[in-house]
């Protein structure tokens, strides 16, 4: 089965389970806003950078390529897999109206900072104007996809972020558990606040503990997930309205693998996750051509 990926991690680590699986283009990094109005590449120094792939990727979308990369090899491919984790991070806008994709990469190589030196604002994912961009550009992915001939072999991967790792439970939101993790919170700033005393400082220091209690690894991965799903909600509504097929699970349904090769991350799920996605991939591929068009 030959493979084509415009997104990034959730439909890399997946293919990774297919051994039968040939990706045959892979564009990561890459904001589907960088379709309409890429920056370019001179002026930006991407020096910084350690690996020829991180170089490749960032230079493609300052480009624009993603979509010819794929139609390019159109008559090759079996499926093409899309996912949206590449938007998290927005987007820098230039004074002329041209755009780069703020993935980890410019920030870690400074074109980031030197984008805002040049007068570029970050259009953060999730405000209105991210939003009505993303969704042109979203289009202009999907129309291209549709001339190539690849629309029917196109499958969104709609997974959400996971809440919590392996062999806890997932996050409740009823107010009952988030009063019981308020009051947990309030016991470690308790507990905190006495630890001061004891040492001899001051109330006003110890009163600081009960203002400032840190949430705990699960309450940030938990808190994270949260607010991420919340933005990504009319995103993920709008790519399912617009693709031929979808495979989506829910964030109770996923955990987080702490022990993943890219290290603990929401959207970096556990084996069993990835197989099961997978074997919706392949019962969709089996399944082409028939009435159904979402595996839920």
């Amino acid at each position: 089965m030959k493979v084509a990926i415009f997104g990034s991690c959730v439909s890399r680590d997946s293919v990774e389970f297919m051994p039968e699986a040939e990706v045959v283009t892979y564009v990561a990094r890459h904001s589907v806003t960088s379709l309409e109005s890429p920056h370019g590449a001179e002026g930006i120094d991407l020096s910084e950078l350690t690996s020829a792939f991180q170089e490749r990727m960032v230079t493609n979308d300052l480009h624009g390529s993603g979509l010819e990369r794929i139609v390019h090899t159109a008559s090759d491919l079996d499926v093409v897999l899309l996912d949206l984790v590449d938007e998290r991070r927005g987007f820098w806008e230039f004074p002329d109206g041209t755009t780069m994709t703020n993935s980890i990469e410019v920030e870690s190589c400074g074109a980031a900072r030197d984008a805002r030196r040049a007068g570029a604002r970050l259009i953060e994912f999730g405000d209105e104007e991210h939003f009505d961009r993303w969704k042109s550009g979203f289009i202009q992915l999907v129309d291209g996809l549709k001339g190539a001939g690849l629309w029917e072999k196109t499958i969104l991967l709609d997974i959400e972020w996971a809440g919590a790792v392996d062999g806890a439970q997932h996050p409740q939101s009823d107010s009952l558990a988030k009063l019981g993790r308020s009051w947990r919170r309030l016991q470690r700033g308790s507990r905190e606040a006495n630890r001061r005393l004891t040492r001899g400082e001051g109330i006003a220091e110890a009163l600081s503990s009960l203002r400032n209690v840190r949430p705990t690894e699960a309450e940030e991965y938990a808190d994270r997930a949260v607010a991420a799903n919340a933005d990504f909600v009319r995103y993920r509504r709008f790519a399912q309205s617009m693709v031929k097929s979808t495979v989506t699970r829910a964030s109770s349904q996923v955990r987080i693998n702490r022990d993943h090769k890219w290290g603990p991350q929401p959207f970096h799920y556990r084996d069993e996750d990835y197989r099961s996605i997978v074997q919706s991939v392949r019962d969709l591929v089996e399944r082409r051509g028939t009435s159904s068009t979402h595996d839920e």
